[in-house]
This record gives structure tokens, sequence and C-alpha cells, in this order.
């Protein structure tokens, strides 16, 4: 069995990976541009044509780190709060239930303001997690006062519930033709578009969710022994899964209203991160932060790359990076509740 390296040395390994696929976003796409240029741009300067065009591509680099740690983040609070290694933003509908509850408020409602979109978004992300949640729970022999929702009825109910809603954001989409170029982004999640106002809008909310899931990590440690221990250690596993489960809904409800549905990030990292740091989540959630935006910044830039002059959407390439990866870590590990 490997030794896992000292934290702080995988700490610094990830800040380095994070500068260099920064660095590498910013310098390489449908056009390549000098690192030395990337490297002016990202001090703030823009004097050559080069520095302006790697300027261009700042805004989507910095979306890319944000939304990556945000759905990270997500994914670990949400295998630690229900137990579960198949739990995911995407598995279980949560992305699903934000961008649908986005959809229907413009198709029908004409939402059109960018911080009701994070609210509405936000709104969709909470339904969809209690829906699947309550689901689980009547899933089992004990209903809703059973002890609550066991690991395979939430995944079955989550994939479930993910399915409807994207049927239904495409039943939305699909008699609206003239604005399905528009309303793709809500079908496929991308990070290209991107702007720094649009995305200031959404730093109180990914700071408050964050915030909310690393202050609950001494619970999430306690929960992870069972209830009935995490009591007896002084922890209040409710309020625990209360607070943590409100901050990573609000992750991803504002990560899904920065750039769309995008999966498959919140279960892979976690798991990955578990190989070189453990399981104490106040090492957890940081290091799954930095390998959730090393992850999406990289797969962004190798979509720019590999389809050149075009771009393949992130979203698409996030499963297509991660699933041999998982699938090595569950054959490995062994995981027993899988």
């Amino acid at each position: 069995m490997l030794t896992r390296p000292p934290r702080t040395l995988t700490t610094a390994a990830l800040l380095a990976a994070l500068t260099l696929v920064t660095v590498a976003s910013v310098a390489f796409g449908a056009r390549d541009i000098a690192v030395t240029d990337a490297l002016a741009a990202l001090t703030g300067h823009s004097g050559t044509i080069d520095q302006a065009a790697a300027t261009q591509r700042l805004p989507r680099t910095v979306l890319a780190v944000a939304v990556g740690a945000a759905l990270a983040v997500a994914g670990t609070t949400m295998q630690a709060i229900t137990r579960n290694p198949l739990a995911d933003p995407g598995l279980f509908g949560v992305l699903s239930g934000a961008a649908l509850a986005v959809v229907v408020g413009i198709a029908f409602f004409g939402l059109d303001n960018r911080v009701s979109t994070f609210i509405v978004a936000i709104l969709g992300s909470a339904g969809a997690a209690l829906f699947v949640y309550v689901i689980g729970c009547l899933g089992t022999s004990g209903g809703l006062r059973g002890g609550g929702p066991s690991p395979l009825t939430l995944a079955l109910a989550g994939a479930a519930t993910a399915a409807a809603a994207g049927s239904l954001v495409s039943a939305v989409l699909l008699p609206r033709v003239e604005v399905m170029d528009t309303f793709r982004f809500w079908q496929i999640g991308d990070v290209g578009g991107a702007t720094f106002d649009h995305l200031a809008l959404g730093v109180p909310f990914l700071l408050t969710g964050g915030l909310l899931c690393w202050a609950s990590a001494g619970g999430l440690n306690a929960l992870t022994l069972g209830d009935d221990v995490a009591t007896g250690l002084g922890s209040s596993p409710g309020t625990t899964r209360l607070f943590a489960g409100a901050g990573a809904v609000i992750l991803c409800g504002s990560a899904t209203a920065l750039a769309g549905p995008i999966g498959f990030v919140g279960l892979i990292v976690p798991h990955l991160c578990r190989l070189v740091v453990g399981t104490d989540h106040r090492w957890l959630i940081p290091t799954t932060a930095v390998t959730g935006a090393v992850l999406l910044v990289g797969a962004d830039t190798l979509g720019r790359v590999i389809a050149r002059p075009s771009e393949i959407a992130v979203a698409v390439l996030t499963p297509a990076l991660g699933a041999p990866l998982f699938i090595w870590i569950v054959r490995r590990q062994k995981v027993r509740e899988l």
C-alpha cells in the first residue's frame, strides 16, 4: 500500500498545479500565446495584441477555478452527510434541478435579472435535494421516520430525478428554436463567455456556501463514525447536516447559475483527494477545492486545444476525463459501500 505524502507537500503540489493550468488556460486556445505574454496578462498588462488576447481569457479561467472548486466541495460535503460514495451534485439531480428552475423562470416568467437567476438556481437545487431525500426515505422500510434513506435508495432517487429534470429542460427548450442557442447553456454547461461582472455577482453566494461547508468540517468528521457516536462526541448530526447541506446546495446553485450544469467534478475529486490527504474534512475540503479548480481549468483548456478553431464544452470533457480515473480508484480501493 502506498504511503500518503505529507499534507503540506500535497498542498504545495496542488497549488503549483493550479498555477500551471491557469497559465496554460491563458496561453493556449484557438490562438496560442507566448507564456511570457500570458504571465504579463495575469499581472495586469495588456500593452500588446497577444497580451490583450490573453487578458480576454482571464474571466473564463477565473470562472473555471471558482466553479471547479464549488462543485468539488459540494460533492465532498454531500458524500459526507449522506455517507454515500456515489453522492454527486450531478448524479443526485441537484444541478439539473437548478438548471430546470432557471429555464422555467426564463421561459415562462421572463426572468432576466442575474441576481434573481442565482436565487432561482439555489432554490431549484434545494428543491431537487429535498425531493431526492424524501423519495429516498420513502424507498426505505421505515419511510420518513425510518432513520433516513440508505445510500442505494438515495442513488436511485437521484439518478431518476436527474433524468426527469434533464428531460423537462429539453421539453421546455425544444419548442423555442429561436432561443435554443441561448438556452443551450442550460443543457450543457460551459465556462465560455464569462465576464468578471457576472462572476462578481456569484462571489457572495460561493463564499457563503464554501464557508458553511468548511465550518461544518468537524461535524462531518464525526458523522463518518455514525450518528450515535457523533452524538456521544458532542456533535449534533441534524445540525451538521442542515448547515453542511445548505452550503452544498448554495454552491451547486451558484455554480449552475454561473456555468450551467457541469457533472462528475463532485464525484471524482473527493475520492481522489482522500487517497492523498485522508478523510479529515478540515484538510479534505480545501484540498478538494484546489483539485476541482485544477480539473475544470485543465478540461476547459484541453477542450479549446483539441477542437481548434472551435472548442468542446467543458461539461462534455469532465466525464470523459474523470470516468477512467474513477474506475481505477474503485478497483484499487475496493470501496465497500459500492
